[in-house]
Order: C-alpha cells, then structure tokens, then sequence
C-alpha cells in the first residue's frame, strides 16, 4: 500500500531538517500520541544533535545551569550545573501546546543563537485554541497536522545516515538564482502570510532539497516543492486564479533548458504564481474551501469571569508553600524550608562520615519549600456604543441602563466599567474606568449622540482602553453595541468600503491582542457584515433588534461570565 502524501511529506521534512537543522529551526508535529506519531519520532536519531527531551514545566535551571543549591549546602562551597542548553541538542518538547509564554521566548532564544540547536514541537491539542506559542511556530519552517492520519497510510522512515551527512557538506556549494527569493515573497503575500521567515524557510528548504537530491543549483521543482511544504500550513488566503491570470499576456514559447527557466532574469512574478499554484495543490481535498473560515473563526469569545485568578510567585495573597527549588521564577520560603529539614537533622549527622565536619543544618533538595501567591485581577467591561444616527438616543438609553444594571450586580465583585461613544468622526472615552455607582450615573446623564458612524475609530478606542488597562492590572472586556452601519473610515473621511475595512483590521488587532468581546447587533435585521466583524474579532455575535437594559446585561453576563 502506498503511503499517504501527507506521509511523505512529512518523512521529507523530517530529511530535510537533519540537512540543515539550524537554518530550517525544526518541526511542529500536531498529533495525539499513537502509533503514527511514534513511527516518526523513532526516526529523530537520523538529525545531528542529540536529542533532548523536555516538558512544558522544565525549570530554568534544568535549561540554563546554575548554582546546585543542595549539593552546594552539602559540600561547603560552589557546586553548578550545566543546563541543556549549554550544549548542542534537538530539543523534544512534550504537550508543546502546554507550553508557557516564558519557557517559548527561552527556547526562540536559544533557536536564534550560534546555529547547534533544533525543535521538535509535540503538539496534542484537541481543539483549535490549544496550539504550539506563535514564537515558537514561527520559527519552525515545517508545520505538519498528522492527526487524521491512519496508521495503514503510513510506510517505515528510511533515512540514511550517511546520505544525510552527504547532503550536509553539499548544502553549501548549491546555487540559489537572484529571482528565487523574489518569488517566494510574492507568493507568501499573495497567500496571506506575514512572517517574513516563511519564504527564508522556503529557500533554505528548497536548497536542502537540492542537497540530497546532488543538484548544483535551486530549480523550479524545487521551489515548488519546497513552497508546498512551508506555505501550505500557513496561507491564510487564495487569489482567485481566474481573474490573477485573465489579464495577464500569454508567454512567449520558449526552447531555453532547465537552466534558462530558473536563470537569473526569470520572471518573480510568474515564478511567485506558479508557486501559488503548488501551494493550492499540496492542501487536502475540501480545505481550500474552508480556508477562509478557519483562519477568521476561532469560536466565540471566552469568557473572563468577574475577574481573573493567577498563581504566581511574586505578589498577592499568599498561598501554602509548595516543594520546589528556586530558580528565576520561584523564590525560596526559608521557614519552610528550615521546618521541612528539621525533623532530619539527628538522622542526617548520624550518617555522616566519620571525621567530618558536623554542620549546623543539613538541608537536602528534598526539603526546599518555595512562597507562591494568588494575585486578583478586577475585570473592566469596555462598552463601546454607537452613538450616531437617529437611533442614537435609544442606543445610549439602552448601555446606559446595562451599565447601571451590572455596575450595581458587580460592585461586590469588584467589576470597573468603562463607557466609550462614537459618532461623527471619531471616538471619545466618555466613561473612564470606574467602580463608582454614584459618579456613573451622573456621567451617564448628559452624554451627546447623533452624526456619522465612525466604527473603525470605536474600536481603536476600546482597543486602547484595554491595553491601558492590562498595563494597571485589570482584565479588560470589550462589550460592542451598534447596527454596524459604518460609515467613516479611520482617518475621518466619508467612504463606507473603507470604513469597513478599516473596522475590519482594527477587530483583527484585538482578536490578536487576546480581549474578549462581544459584539450586540442592535439593528432591526441581522447584519451580515456585523457577522463577519465578530468573526474577525473572535467575537461572539448577538442580535438584539429590541434590546432593552435588561437584554444588554443578560447578554453581556452570558457572554463574560456572572
């Protein structure tokens, strides 16, 4: 039986990252554990460095060395370690999806050094949202999704060794044509992808192809293929081909060998089309349809609750100790430490070596205790209304009774609510963050409405709103109320196409930025272009053509949490 595509093609990254692991940074393998994940993984003895496994929780000490505490205690003077990162290595890393923002910025870090470290991303999500952190799948040229792949569409991994170390003394002498890297940025544009390492990973891996394959100099085929491998996971987008090419003259024929097609006066713009095209005929049946949808929709908005609860190691309310060693993020609890170690002491001396130094306290690894806290963050909800139109009035009627509604449920949570209105031309915070019932309902009195609909503007408000409240340490919530009529783009000016873009950009940057959202459709029919802003912001979507105080409260506690 033959193997699937998808096999192969990850059996071929697999080749190609062994032929040049630094310039290629790794793979990022999204699959549960099972027979097909551990039919390529038995193969990862076939990439130079050693191999290196760890887990999402690994201490920075465990990664970058340092002073061993206990033995040094024991001792009586300095004893280090030497992390895993000291040496050259092919880092393994376990649940990747589980890792930390910190422990993915330590490892970028490492991947962007001398060039003697390489990643194997792990990845066992089961929704969308559980994903390897974007510092990390940047950096890796290779994303490959085994996940509905069965164990009969897979064949053994045969990769020789020697042919590999071959390839890698060869990689440096094959040529790349002055027009290849020209097209591969054209072609990661035209298919929506904004890293600008993508189409340095593509080169790289075109020219590693080229290694193993013993050819002198980078060519179409492996442009194309090479393409298919590194921007199939990440286009976020397809050209219509038939209106790319309906303007486009014919080409003159040709007699010119492979060299003249892929010489230095090659066309990039044909050369970035017919690699758009490989791109379009790497991906599985049916999700060229879907492309648009899973790259804009994640789901709706989650929820924060009246608040967030962290634990950490720093500030807050304290909490019980727990065993563990200090490094950069844990600080040693001494008192614990010292009554964890104390019931040991006679047994500890007692099994010393006769004629050595009876110390004070022995303290053992085991017996270090480190101080963790519970730090509340209050949660703010944004309100951003459209005050515009000859509906203004009721509009504002209806977030100014939702906003009393939840200050009021809220104030024994600890809950801020904050009010911005846009109309005319722009945007103005007429409610500053406050937790005051009082001081709201007299701001909330007088507040103007009428003019044009500047909804970009709305939402570069309350995204800056929310940014500022991070910074102060609060959970900002962003509570959207228009028809969604807009009508005055970003810049002020009266266009409605690009308002709607610029409104559309703005909700790509909050759903980038992580705010949760909600967007209340407050029209007299659904808005399909409201829809597709929700979408765009990771939002969830509610029509309410008759919302009153009480629906906007129920509404935005369902969508934020009571």
């Amino acid at each position: 039986m033959t193997a699937d595509p998808a096999w192969d093609r990850a059996v071929l990254a697999l080749g190609l990252v062994a032929v040049d692991p630094h310039g290629l940074g790794g793979i990022w393998l999204r699959a549960r554990a099972g027979p097909v994940r551990d039919r390529l993984t038995k193969a990862l003895d076939t990439l130079p460095f050693p191999l290196r496994r760890i887990h999402p929780n690994i201490a920075d000490k465990q990664l970058f060395g340092g002073v061993d505490i206990s033995a040094t205690l024991d001792a009586g003077y300095i004893i280090e370690t030497k992390g895993i990162l000291g040496d050259p290595a092919t880092l393994v890393l376990g649940m990747a999806e589980r890792a930390s923002g910190g422990l993915a910025g330590r490892i970028a870090h490492a991947l962007d050094g001398a060039g003697d470290m390489a990643l194997i991303a792990l990845d066992e999500g089961a929704d969308a949202d559980e994903r390897l952190p974007s510092a990390l799948a940047d950096r890796l040229a290779f994303h490959l999704d085994l996940g509905a792949l069965a164990f009969g569409a897979t064949a053994p991994v045969t990769l020789d060794r020697v042919s590999l170390a071959e390839a890698r003394q060869r990689l440096a002498a094959v040529e790349v044509p002055e027009s290849a890297a020209e097209a591969l940025v054209q072609a990661a544009v035209a298919l929506g992808i904004s890293s600008l390492r993508a189409p340095m990973f593509a080169l790289r891996a075109a020219r590693a192809i080229c290694a193993i394959s013993d050819i002198a100099k980078v060519g179409p085929s492996e442009l194309d293929l090479a393409a298919a491998l590194v921007f199939a996971p990440r286009a976020t987008r397809f050209p219509d081909a038939e209106q790319d090419t309906a303007d486009q003259p014919p080409e003159p024929p040709t007699d010119s060998g492979r060299d003249d097609a892929t010489g230095d006066d090659a066309d990039p713009s044909q050369m970035g089309e017919t690699l758009v095209e490989a791109v379009r005929a790497a991906l599985p049946a049916g999700l060229l349809n879907l492309l648009a949808t899973t790259a804009t929709n994640r789901g709706p908005a989650q929820g924060s609750g009246s608040g967030q609860r962290r634990t950490g190691y720093r500030r807050g309310r304290p909490l019980p100790p727990r065993p563990g060693a200090p490094d950069g993020r844990h600080r040693i609890d001494l008192v614990s430490t010292l009554r964890a170690a104390a019931p040991w002491q006679a047994y500890r001396r007692a099994r010393k070596p006769a004629g050595t130094a009876d110390p004070r306290l022995i303290v053992r690894r085991e017996d270090m205790r480190v101080r963790r806290f519970e730090e509340h963050r209050d949660r703010l909800l944004i309100f951003a209304v459209d005050a515009s139109g000859s509906a203004a009035m009721a509009r504002l009627a209806e977030a100014k009774g939702a906003i009393e509604m939840l200050l009021g449920e809220a104030y024994a949570r600890r809950d801020h609510v904050a009010l911005i209105g846009f109309r005319g031309t722009g945007a103005e915070v007429l409610l500053p963050p406050t937790r005051s019932l009082v001081q709201t309902k007299r701001r909330l009195a007088a507040l103007p409405g009428g003019g044009g609909t500047p909804l970009a503007a709305g939402l570069q408000a309350a995204a800056l709103l929310a940014q500022q409240a991070r910074g102060r340490g609060l959970s900002p919530a962003i509570a959207l109320l228009t028809d969604g009529r807009a009508n005055i783009a970003l810049d002020g000016a009266a266009d409605r196409a690009r308002a709607a873009e610029d409104a559309i950009g703005l909700a790509a940057h909050l759903r980038a930025s992580g705010v949760p959202a909600l967007v209340i459709d407050s029209g007299k029919r659904t808005s399909a272009a409201l829809e597709k802003l929700a979408r765009h912001m990771g939002a969830s979507y509610v029509p309410l053509p008759r919302a009153d105080s009480a629906s906007v409260s129920t509404a935005v506690s369902a969508a934020f949490g009571p």
